[in-house]
């Protein structure tokens, strides 16, 4: 009882801490980069190493005076420590963190060119490399770095600009204060601590790049009594060993396409205390998987690049999400209005959700975007890439609405599937067997792998390329 007691005093402590933040930003004052009250806390695991939070702010400053006068610049940095300083770093020259939908060399010129004098920084030697490139120093460590003052900035200054995914069409640029991040945070370490507790370690497997990335691995670490590992594994035994490389009590962060292959592959993991992933709808089948192979709560968070996260859910205890306290949602005929404390204004999204419990819970009913309507009849892309994924001997799939219309005037279906055992004709009886016959795709094509993202998104543009 006594460890159950100081437990829940921890997870209480670390949730007051965020929530104090989040009310002296209302006060407009300068904001601390950092939660770190002791110096010796660890921040990160490096190298099988921890690196205290007295470490990390010398390595800060080491790279923010290295840094050039400029208004943004490209993160690049591959090594999650090494972001998490240069994320600091640059926030701390009053620049902000650009984040392309993608660390393709076309996506970053293109970003880099919408933000003239911006330059971009990396720990990796890049050939070819951005123009204006930096290397970062080396980050030795030093395990008696002396305590130092903790930077602070202010709560309006832009520390980040995120990119869309491009899944829905052309990327689009979303400006976040500090004040923005640490409010969101707020939320996230809240819903975290009553599974996780006051303290954890973070094991993630998608880039800090991405808003999900960001705030799960790089905001936790800096805003609550979190430790994150600096690597992003890949294959299961990866992320097996970085697991084991870090204490209980440990939080996977990951994504369904990650899951799946985790569970896929059986490979034992380390105790974990909760998974939790993003970034696309997680089915139950897959979630009641993961728990049972790995005997630990899969969480989800709701959210986007526009909003950051504001809900959460257990899927395998309840299908509806809960919001994060002060989020307000206002369904609207094309989608849904939301108002969190991590906004500015309220943002419209093209979900389409119904509320329950006083506002306080919603079902998702699909994406405005996603919604079919053809020959009277009424479909969802989701329901139907999903029934795609459930044909024995289909490994990895996704259905898709296409741009031009035929001679009667409708925007037809199209899919792609990763497939190795089967063909076109044994995918469409399938299909066939499962949805109505107008939402079967006119145009099917095998493929060897879909052009998944780093977070596993699925860009329109690269599906309409792949598909000819």
């Amino acid at each position: 009882m006594a460890a159950t007691t100081a437990a829940e005093q921890e997870r209480q402590s670390t949730v007051a801490i965020a929530q104090d933040s989040f009310q002296h930003e209302q006060a407009g004052q300068l904001l601390p980069l950092l939660a770190a009250r002791d110096p010796q806390r660890t921040v990160a695991w490096r190298h099988g190493t921890a690196v205290s939070a007295a470490q990390f702010l010398a390595h800060v400053e080491q790279v923010a005076a290295l840094l050039p006068e400029a208004p943004a610049a490209v993160n690049l940095c591959e090594d999650r420590y090494a972001f998490l300083v240069a994320f600091c770093a640059i926030a701390r020259r009053g620049q902000a963190n650009l984040l392309p939908p993608s660390r393709a060399p076309q996506a970053v010129e293109e970003v880099m060119a919408a933000h003239p004098g911006s330059y971009a920084l990396g720990e990796q030697a890049l050939s070819p490399a951005p123009h204006g490139y930096r290397k970062l120093p080396v980050l030795a460590a030093d395990p008696h770095a002396a305590p130092m003052p903790v930077p602070a900035i202010p709560a309006e200054q832009v520390v980040a600009i995120g990119y869309t995914s491009g899944s829905t069409g052309t990327p689009r640029a979303n400006a976040k204060s500090w004040r923005n991040l640490r409010a969101s945070s707020a939320g996230t370490l809240a819903m975290l601590g009553g599974a996780a507790g006051g303290r954890f370690h973070v094991v993630a497997t998608v880039p800090p790049q991405h808003i999900y990335g960001i705030e799960m691995s790089v905001l936790l670490p800096l805003l609550g009594e979190v430790a994150v590992h600096a690597g992003r594994p890949f294959f299961p035994a990866d992320v097996a060993a970085a697991l084991a490389e870090v204490p209980e009590p440990r939080v996977l962060v990951t994504t369904p396409v990650h899951l799946r292959a985790l569970v896929a592959a059986g490979t034992p993991l380390p105790p974990l205390a909760a998974m939790l992933s993003a970034t696309a709808p997680l089915p139950l089948e897959l979630a009641q998987a993961a728990e049972q192979a790995f005997g630990a709560p899969l969480l989800e968070v709701f959210g986007s690049t526009e909003t950051c996260a504001f809900a959460s859910r257990r899927l395998t205890a309840d299908a509806d999400w809960a919001l994060y306290e002060d989020v307000r949602l206002h369904p609207q005929p094309d989608g849904t209005q939301i108002e969190a404390p991590q906004l500015d204004e309220p943002v419209v999204l093209a979900d389409i959700v119904s509320l329950h419990d006083a506002g306080r819970h919603f079902r998702l009913c699909g994406r405005n975007a996603d919604l079919l309507e053809i020959a009277g009849k009424r479909a969802s892309l989701g329901d139907l890439s999903r029934r795609l994924l459930a044909i024995p001997g289909v490994e990895d799939g996704v259905v898709f609405q296409l741009d031009e219309e035929d001679a009667a005037g409708v925007r037809r279906i199209a899919a792609l599937a990763v497939a190795p055992m089967l063909d076109e004709a044994d995918i469409i009886d399938a299909l066939r067997r499962a949805v109505d016959p107008v939402f079967l795709p006119r145009r099917l094509r095998l493929v060897d792998a879909l052009p998944r993202n780093e977070t596993g998104k699925l860009p329109r543009g690269a599906l309409l390329r792949l598909l000819g």
